[in-house]
């Protein structure tokens, strides 16, 4: 759940701590922040933060330098976690060995969205984020950061080795990533954000229309 710098660091120029013990208090920071965010919204002091993580303020400032910079790093560790799923991590694998590669869409597609459905958190933050945007114009550039494209690497990996396997023809990986976000991801955050869930069953024609319209696109 870390963040690196310029994304979720210092962000000041200034070296972070490092080793593991700094690493466990970064990570304590980012868990109580998330906590108190969640709780109380954006307006939550850093010595609270610092008091839930049980370390210094100025301790969480020699990690984050700015609270915006501290919660980039709540929401880029939010965001990760649905591709960071034991059970979406192996579906991506299973993509370039897969024999049968429409089925191997579907089982990753499937796994991809039930993790962006059943993270709360998710959804949560997203709804912070649109609640607190008047009052603190910085949490939108946060937010804009580290949006669906910090998945990027996951996605765009697999799409590349595929391509590169000659099992799809992908001219433009970053297009072709967020024209799957908005395929099988977006649809859910989409009205999610209205407070309306997609059913299981539409769930389900979704992931599949959506494999097959990628598939029809860029499959060799």
């Amino acid at each position: 759940m870390s963040a690196k710098t310029g994304n979720g660091g210092a962000g000041d120029g200034r070296a972070q701590p490092t080793g593991a013990r700094a690493e466990r208090k970064r990570e304590a920071i980012v868990e109580a922040a998330r906590t108190l965010f969640l709780r109380d919204g954006f307006g939550i002091g850093m010595d609270a933060i610092a008091a839930e993580a049980g370390v210094s303020k100025v301790t969480v400032y020699n990690h984050f330098g700015s609270k915006e910079a501290l919660f980039t790093a709540v929401i880029a560790g939010a965001l990760d976690e649905p591709l960071a799923a034991s059970s979406s991590v192996a579906a991506l694998d299973g993509l370039i060995e897969a024999d049968d590669l429409r089925t191997a869409f579907l089982d990753a597609a499937r796994a991809w969205v039930d993790a962006v459905r059943t993270d709360q958190d998710m959804n949560a933050l997203r709804q912070l984020v649109a609640r607190e945007i008047h009052r603190f114009p910085s949490l939108g550039k946060a937010w804009e950061q580290h949006g669906p494209e910090s998945h990027h690497p996951a996605v765009a990996g697999a799409l590349r080795e595929l391509a590169e396997r000659g099992r799809l023809s992908v001219p433009d990986v970053e297009a072709a990533v967020i024209q799957l976000y908005s395929l099988l991801v977006f649809p859910h955050l989409v009205f999610g954000s209205y407070g309306t869930d997609i059913s299981d069953d539409l769930t389900e024609r979704l992931i599949v229309a959506g494999v097959d319209m990628f598939l029809g696109c860029y499959a060799v």
